[in-house]
């Protein structure tokens, strides 16, 4: 896999995510937990990865990309944070893929600690929501060590050269529900890299669910 390449990072791009004990997916100790994901680090390079998805194929970065990008999210099945905006995410990378931007959505929980982030749970969840993008299962964790992914959703938005613009949240709905007036971040964040090649100055960090790390 490709390393990160070129880094320009920002105030606090080496934080360690940061945990609510009021908010987030209790883990199977009972202890709620929730983290935030890190900086951006504008210009990383989008490392490489072959998963297996749930429609039955296997995905690489090259095979969910469009021509103007990509968003690579890690989510998950049972965290509260993603069951609130996954349909806003499917809303969103819909209207993206209109615009050239592809997506793909990857988890990487500990699945024998949390069985519903199985990969049958996992091509399940996908068809109950309605994806029309790719799922895919990433057992080792290898990937998601690779981006740096810290909580579910996670949000990375990469230019046409694979280039990283955006790390930031779909909204600020958190885990309650959106509105119509709900400004939608991600979305417009990357219809920006797709017009201008570069993300927003200013980001906000998401906020979901610890990523499940095997022991």
């Amino acid at each position: 896999m490709k390393g990160r390449m070129g880094l320009t990072s920002w105030p606090d791009a080496g934080r360690r995510p940061a945990v609510d004990s009021n908010r987030g997916a209790p883990p199977r100790e009972g202890v709620s937990m929730a983290a935030t994901s890190d900086s951006l680090q504008r210009g990383m390079v989008a490392p490489d990865f072959a998963l297996p998805g749930t429609d039955g194929r296997s995905w690489r970065y090259a095979d969910a990309a469009g021509p103007a990008g990509l968003v690579v999210m890690f989510i998950c099945n049972h965290c509260p944070y993603v069951k609130a905006v996954v349909e806003r995410i499917v809303r969103d990378a819909g209207a993206l893929r209109e615009a050239g931007v592809g997506a793909v959505a990857i988890s990487s929980n500990d699945a024998v600690a949390y069985p519903e982030d199985s990969f049958d749970s996992m091509q399940a969840f996908a068809q109950r929501h309605g994806f029309d993008f790719p799922y895919l299962y990433d057992a080792s964790q290898q990937v998601a060590r690779a981006y740096g992914a810290a909580c579910t959703p996670d949000f990375f938005g990469f230019d046409r050269e694979r280039l990283l613009q955006y790390r930031g949240r779909l909204d600020a709905s958190g885990r309650l529900p959106g509105t119509s007036n709900t400004r939608r971040e991600l979305y417009e964040a990357m219809l920006q890299v797709a017009r201008t090649g570069r993300g927003p100055d200013v980001q906000n960090p998401s906020i979901g669910c610890s990523i499940k790390w095997k022991a």
